[in-house]
This record gives structure tokens, sequence and C-alpha cells, in this order.
């Protein structure tokens, strides 16, 4: 059974977003049974829509903060924006550049894909210590302190409101989502639920099966209720017994 209505077509999803916050917007994934990640991987819970939100999202954004071990295991990238994205940016902002890959990190190490466009180096978040330790991080990439021997956030985002940049896009990890949110410092959550079963983490009975790929789920419904959503998902195969 499919949902009956879709009120937002998914063409249209992106149009309930283009309102940013000035300040933090997260953006993440979560599995049905609240797996953030699959394999050490958010893509393989992620699906066409999903990645198209993200992309747009990046188009709102002055900057993407990101975790350094995430950008190692989704081996980011830096940004790339349509045509479309750089003429609404222009437009509503004044802005012709395009937003940076800002990356937390106290170990310094980050992959080499983040450096693929010179003219686009990576914004590294880092420490006094880490810096000191990392001088090649000076030649390859613009560096914000923040923090001597651990990254303080409050002084990181005062950091990036210094650089112009005001409305973050956070696209993970889970670690660095925490950290943000014990510290206050999330202003908007955009949470995509994904129709999968992932694992929350593996069976320590020795011999059991592993799970190769997330478990699709269909949802059935999603009915709103005052300020909370009732989600239904069925596996596409279950048995209605009507």
């Amino acid at each position: 059974m499919r949902c009956a209505e879709h009120v937002v077509a998914p063409s249209d999803l992106w149009q309930h977003y283009d309102d940013p916050p000035d300040g933090i917007r997260v953006n993440m994934i979560m599995s049905a049974d609240g797996a953030t990640a699959f394999g050490g991987l958010a893509g393989p819970l992620s699906g066409p829509c999903d990645q198209d939100l993200l992309l747009a999202l990046r188009g709102y954004a002055d900057a993407v903060l990101v975790g350094a071990e995430t950008a190692r295991a989704e081996r980011y990238r830096p940004v790339r924006l349509t045509e479309d994205q750089r003429a609404e940016r222009r437009q509503r902002w004044g802005i012709t550049d395009i937003p940076p890959i800002a990356v937390v990190t106290r170990s310094g190490s980050l992959p080499v894909s983040l450096f693929t466009k010179p003219a686009q180096p990576p914004l590294v978040i880092t420490t006094a210590e880490t810096a000191r330790t990392h001088r090649d991080l000076l030649r390859r990439a613009d560096l914000l302190i923040a923090g001597t021997t651990e990254v303080d956030f409050e002084t990181a985002l005062r950091g990036l409101r210094a650089r112009g940049f005001r409305r973050i896009l956070c696209e993970g990890g889970p670690t660095l989502f925490d950290e943000l949110i014990s510290e206050d410092l999330v202003d908007e959550m955009c949470l995509t639920v994904s129709p999968t079963l992932a694992g929350t983490k593996p069976s320590g009975r020795p011999g059991a099966p592993t799970l190769q790929a997330p478990a699709r789920l269909d949802l059935s419904h999603a009915i709103p209720i005052d300020d909370d959503i009732y989600l239904r998902y069925r596996r596409r195969d279950a048995d209605t017994g009507q």
C-alpha cells in the first residue's frame, strides 16, 4: 500500500527550504530504525529525492560544515552549484562565491578529494595545536583556529561569521551533530527519515548473519497531528491480512 496523497511533489520539495536561518541548519538522514549510516556511509540510506534536497540546501548556504570523519568516509569534494543556483544567490544575497566545505578536524587528516579544485580550497576548522603540527594545511587550505587543543564551536561560529558566512549548512556526522546540540548552536534541523531498516549495531552473536544492504520499506502513511508526524512503513511484500 502506497501513500494515497502527496501534498508536495518531489520536484517542488526545495521550495519548502528556501528560507535558510541566519545560523546553523543541520541536514541529516536516519533509517526507520534509527541508524544514521550503513557501513559507515549515509549514502546507502539516501534516495534521489534526498540527494536532490541536499544539493538544493547547499545553494542556500554560505558554507557547508562537516566533520573530518564524514568527509573522509564520504570522500567529500568541493561544492558544485548549478547556474540557476548561482544566479539566485547573486539576485538574493549578492553572493558570487561558491560555498566552501568547512571541515572540523582535530587530527589534521583530510581526504585528498577536498583539494581537487585549488580555486575552492576547504576551510579547515581546527586547533592551534593541530595547526602547529600540520603546517602543510597553511599552504593547502584556509585555516580557522578555534581553540588550543580542542575545537571550541562557539569560537568557530564567530570565526565563520567574521568571514561573512552566516548561513551554515551542517551535513554531519553524528559526532559533530551531538557537539553542536550540546553547545545549543543548532538553529534548524532538517531530518529525512529513510524508508529503510539498516541495523543500529551488529549482532554480537558469533556466526550471526550480517545485513548486506539496507532493507527498503514503503511509506503507508504520514499523518501530521499538532507538531508530530506519525509515520507508518511496511515491507513491500508484507501480508496485509485482508
